[in-house]
């Protein structure tokens, strides 16, 4: 069973942890989550679309992450999700952590952090290995594309991480 530290709100960890996907979070209480914009030295990013199957925004562009488990480091966990939602070994790209944004979501008991990463890689499509369970496809896009995707409402976090994508 994957479990997920529980932080406040200054993003310290409580030493209390969850299990995954179970949003009973009382107020104050949040989880951790990472993810890796990939640009290519030409300026293309990568992003995949994430299968119909998903609860949660199925069909929407996003990029690779997800949740810092127990014990895991955002830096750790978004290396981890990159390489296994892509394929791709960012450990050793250049850039890294960007910033942090807070959600508070009483209503829905889902408190979170995200952490944003932004790694230069410079590799060939041919090296991207999706994984299946969570991404239909992927694309090598421009900041155009996918602000595009962004104005249709179908590319997840853009409000939040679109810094990420500037130059």
């Amino acid at each position: 069973m994957e479990t997920w530290d529980i932080y406040d709100s200054k993003k310290q960890r409580t030493g209390r942890t969850m299990k995954r996907n179970d949003w009973n979070m009382k107020e104050g209480d949040y989880h951790l989550t990472a993810l890796g914009v990939i640009m290519r030295p030409d300026g293309r990013f990568l992003i995949t679309r994430r299968v119909m199957t998903k609860a949660w925004a199925p069909g929407w562009w996003e990029v690779p992450g997800g949740a810092v488990l127990a014990g895991e480091d955002s830096r750790d966990a978004v290396i981890r999700e990159v390489r296994e939602e892509t394929g791709l070994d960012v450990s050793a790209a250049e850039g890294g952590y960007l910033f942090s944004y807070r959600r508070d979501n009483p209503e829905e008991k889902d408190n979170y952090f995200v952490d944003i990463y932004r790694f230069v890689l410079d590799f060939e499509e041919s090296e991207i290995r999706l994984q299946e369970e969570e991404t239909a496809e992927h694309m090598l896009a421009d900041r155009a594309q996918i602000e595009e995707f962004a104005r249709q409402g179908i590319f997840l976090h853009y409000d939040s991480i679109k810094q990420a994508f500037a130059e």
